[in-house]
């Protein structure tokens, strides 16, 4: 099956919609293993479904206090990188209960086609620290020392 922009949004929106649930399970399941998420500062390797649940779930008491209560996204780019890869640029809007934009973040994903279904592998993040950073600055959240 090719790698298409209406399945990479699809993902997306699934993705989104897990985050928006707080249901780690399901966002892990959109993951390949070993699963990689890179910043300007450290590189976090996932390598079993279970460490991949248990690494999203460890940001929903943060996304909590600052008030997320729903997640948009927008797909920036495709770069089909061969038949089975595709490279996507992808924003993610964060919004409080009322719908109001909280922050944004801009991350980079490499997706693979697994058996039919896209898998994230990699997933470069540009701006995500910085934003909650800013936000929970705003909102009087005191950050865990990284």
């Amino acid at each position: 099956m090719d790698i298409t922009a209406e399945r990479i949004d699809d993902f997306f929106a699934r993705y989104a919609g897990s985050l928006t649930a707080f249901d780690a399970d399901a966002a892990a399941a959109l993951w390949s293993t070993p699963g990689l998420v890179v910043d300007d500062i450290a590189s976090i390797v996932a390598a079993s479904r279970e460490e991949m649940t248990a690494g999203v779930q460890a940001s929903y008491p943060l996304y909590t206090q600052l008030g997320l209560a729903s997640v948009d996204h927008e797909l920036l780019d495709v770069t089909r990188v061969t038949a089975r890869l595709a490279f996507a640029h992808v924003r993610f809007v964060f919004r409080d209960a009322d719908g109001a934009r909280l922050t944004d973040t801009t991350s980079h994903y490499l997706l693979r086609d697994e058996d039919g279904e896209l898998r994230a592998t990699v997933c470069i993040e540009t701006d995500a620290a910085e934003n909650l950073r800013a936000l929970a600055a705003e909102k009087g959240v005191e950050l865990p020392d990284a």
